[in-house]
C-alpha cells in the first residue's frame, strides 16, 4: 500500500530494518561495484592503514540504509532525494558479521508538494554510523 501524506505524523516511525553483513556481503560487493579496496576483505591491509579490522563499503552501508524507505514508498522512483554523512565505519568482523539497523521516522512533511522528509537513523554496535541521514519522498 502507497503512503498517504495526509496519514503521516512528524516523528511517526515508517520503517525499520536490520541488515546482517559478512565478509562474503562485502566481497560480493566489491564485485558489484567495482570496489575492490582490500581494507573491505583483508585484515591485514585494513590494520596496516590504522583501522582495526576489515570494514563495510560506505556505500553499501548508504544503500541499505535507504532500502526500508523504499520498500515502504513501495517504488524506488518516489524517492526523490537522498544524502548522508558518512561518520564511522561499520566493522565487519570474520567470524560473526555485523548488523546495521535502520530506524525511519518522518522528519518533516511538505503539504504544499506533497514530499515528506524521512529521517534515518542507521545504527553499528549501538552507535550512528551515518549522520544527517535523510531521504525525501514524493507522495503525490
Amino acid at each position: 500500500m502507497i503512503p498517504v501524506l495526509a496519514d503521516l505524523e512528524v516523528g511517526s516511525v515508517v520503517a525499520e530494518a536490520s541488515f546482517s553483513l559478512t565478509r562474503d556481503s562485502l566481497v560480493h560487493y566489491a564485485g558489484a561495484s567495482g570496489d575492490f579496496n582490500p581494507i573491505h576483505y583483508r585484515d591485514d591491509v585494513a590494520q596496516s592503514v590504522g583501522l582495526s579490522g576489515v570494514l563495510a563499503h560506505g556505500m553499501l552501508t548508504m544503500g541499505l540504509a535507504v532500502q526500508p524507505v523504499v520498500d515502504w514508498a513501495g517504488d524506488p522512483a518516489r524517492v526523490v532525494d537522498y544524502q548522508v554523512r558518512f561518520t564511522r565505519p561499520v566493522f565487519v568482523d570474520g567470524a560473526v558479521g555485523a548488523t546495521v539497523t535502520v530506524v525511519a521516522k518522518v522528519g518533516a512533511l511538505d503539504v504544499e508538494v506533497s514530499v515528506a522528509r524521512i529521517d534515518l537513523t542507521v545504527t553499528f554496535n549501538g552507535t550512528t554510523v551515518l549522520g544527517k541521514a535523510q531521504a525525501r519522498v514524493n507522495l503525490a
